[in-house]
């Protein structure tokens, strides 16, 4: 496999088509789409428009119809699932809708469980989650407060640390903000950025709200390069 760090493209999309199991039509037919290392892209598209199954490709956590899905210069719609995964691990961070923490582990716990599939000890993955947790402005009270115990916003950032604390090349961000008010959800998005100062990686965040897209430099909407749908 290819080292990320040295590929200059993140994401690249050839000939990429998704339906599901008995359903005759395309959600995704994605002729081309390319995201270079280092570029953040807001990706805006209505309820339902394949945004979460775009995602789960990326991840490696769903297989194409057809075509290919690579990142940083690695087939990873071709690798089997055990690869996939091990890709994942040391490669991507990933923010899913529902967060998806364990409920009955900490939060410090969620993340030091997701910290195994790095390099440092656990020492330092510790340390590291710590500082990261204060960074998006969690007390130290509330480390080893079960998950499920947790605010949806405090559930939030424990996701997020999650997501960063294998320093990751590449992090997939699934409308992590549609359960806030805005006053909340602008705070969020300014802590990520603030947290990603000194990250080098990439982004894709997907949502069905545009004025989020005033907080990136590269917007675009899904129906964009998404050809499911549309007449041929």
């Amino acid at each position: 496999m290819n080292n990320p760090k040295n590929d200059p493209t993140a994401i690249e999309l050839h000939n990429l088509v998704f339906r599901f199991p008995k359903d005759p039509r395309p959600v995704l037919d994605i002729p081309a789409w390319r995201v270079l290392a280092h570029e953040r892209i807001f990706l805006q598209g209505e309820s339902g428009s394949g945004k979460s199954t775009l995602l789960a490709l990326l991840a490696g956590l769903q297989l194409p119809t057809q075509g290919d899905v690579t990142l940083f210069g690695t087939q990873v719609s071709a690798l089997g699932s055990r690869e996939r995964d091990r890709f994942r691990a040391k490669n991507l961070g990933v923010v899913f809708q529902q967060f998806n923490l364990i409920p009955y582990l900490s939060g410090l716990e969620n993340i030091l469980l997701a910290a195994q599939f790095g390099d440092a000890t656990a020492q330092a993955q510790k340390n590291r989650a710590v500082e990261l947790l204060d960074r998006v402005n969690m007390q130290p009270t509330l480390h080893s407060r079960q998950a499920a115990q947790l605010s949806i916003g405090q559930q939030q950032r424990v996701a997020i640390v999650r997501a960063l604390i294998n320093a990751p090349s590449l992090l997939l961000i699934d409308e992590p903000t549609s359960a806030l008010d805005h006053a909340n959800r602008d705070a969020f998005l300014t802590l990520l950025f603030e947290v990603l100062t000194d990250l080098d990686c990439a982004m894709v965040f997907v949502s069905h709200d545009p004025s989020i897209g005033q907080y990136f430099e590269k917007r675009m909407v899904l129906g964009d390069v998404n050809q499911a749908g549309k007449p041929q």
